[in-house]
């Protein structure tokens, strides 16, 4: 079995995987990150979110070996003041409900903050378009995602 070097939350860490093993997989199982929830398996819900290089991808379709030299940011390893200012604004919104799709929806989140930290409603639409919520809990997200930007307390 090949084994890979990976960059995860700022750290190297060594796997020995198979070269289809989706990145979902090696987190949670051979990383013991289980931050990033597994949801539907095929990049439709969005709950498996995590940032390569700074963008939010899906790691359930993503294989290891595809990765090489980039870096991995999981829910664990966002940067903490930013996560801080997020997990704030979700709370004061009242966000979670049932909370398997905040991991997810989260990492979106900050993908966003991170380019753009005056979004519209638009920017955050646009942003978070296919982050399922199976709770519909779309406008207070919003909000939560405009709080934590400071435009609105």
């Amino acid at each position: 079995m090949p084994s890979y070097t990976l960059c995860v939350n700022g750290v190297d860490r060594t796997v020995e995987a198979t070269e289809d093993m989706p990145l979902l997989w090696v987190l949670r199982d051979l990383l013991h990150l289980t931050g990033t929830k597994y949801g539907c398996g095929i990049a439709q819900c969005r709950a498996c979110t995590v940032h390569v290089n700074g963008q939010p991808v899906f790691s359930c379709q993503l294989p290891v070996s595809a990765l090489g030299e980039r870096s991995i940011v999981t829910i664990e390893g966002l940067e903490a003041g930013l996560k801080e200012k997020l997990l704030d604004a979700w709370e004061a919104e009242d966000v979670p409900q049932c909370g398997y799709c905040q991991p997810g929806q989260l990492m979106s989140a900050a993908a966003l903050l991170s380019k753009n930290d005056a979004p519209t409603d638009e920017d955050i639409d646009t942003a978070m378009n296919g982050n399922l919520c199976r709770c519909g809990t779309y406008v207070r997200i919003r909000k939560a995602i405009h709080r934590a930007a400071g435009q609105g307390e």
